[in-house]
């Protein structure tokens, strides 16, 4: 009876044991990928994958705090997913960590001569490309066409004041934005050739440049609501109680659900500078974390150069106004007819890459009292300077 026992016990082992190393194999032809994008973004891809790369399993999982869960866990093979779906600008962050394997360790430069270089560019850090750009996002000028007519609508910095002089009456606004938001706010730095920190991690908050965009901004920001959060601003353009505004691309659904008559348009030219109000650009793509990336190379190999179509690109331009990273997705007429999606392509020819270094985390803190300082609580713009760069200091030797 016992020896029967112990024949049942060591047939149950090697079952489990069986059954574990059969899983642990097909577990090299299945990926995990976290994101935090809309559903219509997801859709196309899972349908794309299914259908050109159906012998591996891609699950998409949307992860409230990616970023954050990533610094935890991108070194855990137990918890890290295979790849992610995020924007650019954490790259540095997670190359310092060791968390990242290159892009060409599954598919060589040559391959990547379609996409456009502003895409690439954003997707390298210290020469090494990191992600696999999918489509990027700029901000955008719009106009309620209620009020603004086409050949209304301002080509110069000037031009949008006098309408905002105007127009600003009687609980109406002729423009809004997220004055003092970093993201926001950087386009107007842009337009008087500074930025908040320098690509090798320098802050600028106390150059001459710098100081003058404030001073020139805040003129602007007199004629603004104090309060200019997101749902602030927002609510505004959609009640129809701010004629312009400048937007990103995943709020333009909003503004066609509420049945407004909206227009795009490039941005204004500042005029003391001759240079367009330059925001920044965020490049959506997806990484390849390194702690699975051997074991799993053909599967992750595969999905990258099933990402690669350029139909991908076209169906995200349709299907939710993406801009495409390829080149060759604007040959597709209805992307080439479609005005959001390519107002982003020519704004993409002036906007900054966000930068994707480390200190960007500490800068953005620091940029974000700046503004708060200068346009919201009145202190003068030299003072307020010399304190940001001295804390931007402070907070990047801390973290160095």
């Amino acid at each position: 009876m016992k020896k029967r026992k112990v024949i049942i016990i060591l047939l149950a082992v090697i079952f489990v044991l069986t059954g574990c190393g059969k899983k642990n194999a097909s577990n090299t032809s299945s990926l995990v990928i976290w994101h935090d994008k809309e559903d219509a973004v997801i859709e196309v891809l899972e349908k794309h994958l299914k259908e050109t790369v159906p012998e591996v399993e891609v699950t998409f999982e949307k992860k409230t705090g990616l970023t954050e869960s990533l610094k935890l866990v991108g070194n855990d093979p137990s918890s890290a997913p295979d790849m992610y779906l995020f924007a650019h600008d954490k790259l540095g962050v997670y190359a310092e960590m060791g968390i990242l394997s290159p892009l060409t360790d599954f598919i060589s430069k040559e391959e990547l001569n379609d996409y456009i270089p502003l895409t690439l560019s954003s997707a390298t850090y210290k020469g090494e490309i990191y992600q696999l750009p999918l489509y990027f996002e700029t901000l955008l000028f719009v106009y309620n066409k209620k009020y603004m007519k086409d050949d209304e609508v301002p080509k110069t910095t000037e031009e949008l004041y006098e309408y905002m002089v105007a127009k600003t009456k009687y609980g109406h606004y002729g423009f809004v934005e997220q004055h003092s938001t970093p993201y926001y706010a950087v386009g107007w730095v842009h337009a008087f050739g500074s930025d908040y920190i320098s690509p090798d991690g320098v802050p600028l908050f106390d150059t001459e440049e710098m100081k003058d965009a404030l001073a020139y901004h805040k003129k602007f920001v007199s004629l603004m609501p104090g309060e200019t959060e997101y749902a602030t601003v927002n609510t505004l353009f959609l009640e129809g109680m701010a004629h312009t505004s400048i937007v990103g691309p995943w709020f333009v659904p909003s503004i066609k659900d509420k049945g407004i008559d909206v227009g795009f348009a490039p941005m204004p030219v500042v005029d003391e500078t001759g240079e367009a109000i330059s925001p920044y650009c965020g490049v959506q793509g997806v990484h390849v974390i390194k702690v699975h990336a051997e074991e799993k190379k053909e599967a992750i190999t595969k999905v990258l150069k099933a990402l690669m179509d350029p139909e991908i690109g076209v169906d995200l331009a349709l299907s939710t106004g993406a801009a495409p990273s390829r080149l060759s997705s604007y040959e597709n007429v209805d992307v080439k007819n479609n005005t959001l999606v390519m107002l982003m392509r020519q704004t993409a020819e002036s906007a900054a890459p966000m930068p994707n270094i480390p200190e960007l985390d500490p800068i953005f803190v620091v940029a974000g009292n700046l503004l708060t300082d200068i346009n919201m609580s009145g202190m003068d713009i030299d003072e307020a300077a010399e304190k940001a760069q001295k804390k931007a200091l402070e907070l990047i030797g801390n973290m160095r």
